[in-house]
């Protein structure tokens, strides 16, 4: 075989310009395909959207045991029908999740992951049925679907199927293979989500990926497209006092009076709570906690270039608050967000909530809590420290019950996955941000984590908002310059498949 020294300097030019000519076709390929996929959503539209309304009137809760198995059934016929040619419902220990397979003959592979299930909802609240889906005109946006899951996450999961529908009535082959996993617990803590990833066909399918990606809807009214490069973990939990396991206090509800006399578990729920923080609540002061990695130049530099000089106002009002904590300057603010654990109350509850009074001294009491952890910390070693530091402090008997939870992700900036999304955003016309990793969580830990350790991200085009609230939306015809409809957001997977088989 000819070594690449021997070669000469005319075959090297002849080996490079051919190299050339081959991307220019490819490019040009990939053009002639992008346009008819772009006549094939337009002529597709409706019927894109009508399935989205379809899948929204279908709420799978995990939190309320909705839907289930329907939510899955339903999931791995969206995916059938998307063209996946091996679709298989995944049983786990909770609700079960979606393993499939798009085998284009690609030579690159890409993993995507999905959840079909929603946050629960109060149809009082709603300004349109919650599960109607309805079109509504917002102001300066354009029209939405409002709709429980519309944004977090059937609204890009929709655009993304709607992308592979489109492909197949172009008759045009997806550039890359798709390995897709979907579960139906994602909201309360992906409790069971690794038993479907780390099943030995799974782990064999994914390994072959450059990556994971989730659709998401990245786009914001000011134009500015942020790429995250990982996300918190997090811990959820309840503790639980009572009178039975203290062995103190009521067994049942008990006149008030009789606190002269008798123990409260609410008081010592509260007790308790209190040891786990700093007197203004914002430092975890709970024994052996691991502790957070201080947060990086490179990242502070990534914030720094982030946030515009108008946000921390911005920010405040939307927020509703009046100021950070510490009264931090925006940025240190924003650092701290990314940089730092967290032990929240989410919920308090115990005897009587009612209107009006009811004098009574409750046997039970209950804190629901979230523990957000980042890149350095483990969701076990927290579970553990938290259980050993109420038993030290002696409140040994209040119950640590932990409903989901998982390690926090990171992806390096320069990995394919990433610098995919960043090349497509230039492209068109974007100037995209890095930032370090968002406050939330999602468990993309399942595969950065050993033993894949793939790259994981988010990534699509289109605007939506009030996950987890009312009048949740999701963009479908856009009237803002800044923001793509449906059927943009849906082209915008089509143009990633290409980048990213590069």
């Amino acid at each position: 075989m000819t070594s690449h020294r021997s070669l000469s300097g005319r075959a090297i030019a002849l080996a490079c310009s051919l190299g050339l000519a081959a991307f220019a076709s490819a490019t040009q390929a990939a053009e002639a395909d992008l346009a008819a996929l772009r006549t094939q959503l337009a002529a597709q539209h409706d019927a894109n959207v009508q399935r989205l309304k379809d899948w929204i009137a279908l709420p799978s809760i995990a939190a309320e045991n909705l839907a289930y198995p329907k939510g899955a059934e339903h999931m791995a016929m969206l995916l059938r029908d998307a063209g996946f040619q091996h679709v298989e419902i995944m049983p786990t220990d909770g609700k079960p999740g979606v393993f499939a397979t798009l085998d284009a003959g690609a030579p690159k592979t890409v993993g995507v992951y999905f959840m079909y299930d929603v946050k629960q909802y109060d149809p009082a609240e709603w300004s349109s049925p919650p599960l109607e889906g309805r079109i509504v005109e917002k102001p300066g946006v354009g029209k939405v679907m409002m709709g429980r899951g519309a944004v977090n996450q059937k609204g890009p999961e929709a655009a993304f199927l709607a992308a592979l529908h489109a492909f197949h009535a172009a008759n045009k082959k997806l550039p890359v293979n798709l390995v897709l996993v979907a579960e139906g617990e994602e909201e309360i803590g992906s409790p069971h989500f690794t038993q479907i990833v780390r099943a030995p066909k799974v782990q064999e399918a994914l390994s072959k990926s450059i990556g994971v990606f989730m659709p998401s809807a990245m786009q914001d009214l000011d134009g500015i497209i942020t790429v995250s490069l990982g996300a918190k973990g997090i811990v959820e939990l309840e503790l639980v006092a009572s009178g039975e396991r203290w062995g103190r206090g009521p067994n049942k509800d008990v006149h008030s009076s009789l606190k002269a006399m008798v123990d409260s578990p609410a008081w010592r729920l509260v007790k308790a709570l209190g040891t786990l923080v700093s007197d203004d609540g914002n430092t975890i002061t709970i024994d052996n906690y691991p502790v957070a990695p201080p947060i990086s130049d490179e990242h502070r530099a990534m914030i720094a270039a982030a946030i515009a000089p108008d946000s921390d106002e911005m920010s405040k009002k939307q927020l509703g608050v009046a100021h950070w904590i510490d009264d931090l300057p925006y940025q240190q603010a924003q650092e701290r967000l990314i940089s730092q654990p967290t032990v929240n109350i989410e919920g308090l509850v115990g005897g009587y909530t009612g209107p009006g009074g009811k004098t009574i001294l409750p046997h039970r009491a209950v804190a629901k809590i979230d523990m957000r952890l980042v890149p350095g910390m483990k969701f076990d070693d927290a579970v553990a420290a938290l259980k050993a530091h109420l038993a030290k402090h002696g409140y040994g008997d209040i119950e640590v019950n932990v409903s989901g939870g998982y390690n926090p992700t990171q992806t390096r900036s320069d990995s394919g996955l990433i610098q995919a999304q960043l090349a497509l955003l230039r492209a068109h016309g974007n100037k995209p941000l890095l930032w370090p990793r968002n406050a939330g969580s999602y468990p993309g830990f399942a595969f950065s984590d050993p033993p894949l350790s793939l790259p994981v991200g988010h990534f699509g085009l289109g605007f939506g908002g009030g996950a987890h609230a009312p009048d949740e939306f999701f963009l479908i015809e856009s009237a803002n310059k800044n923001l793509d409809g449906f059927d943009g957001a849906a082209l915008s997977y089509a143009e990633y498949f290409y980048e990213l088989a590069k």
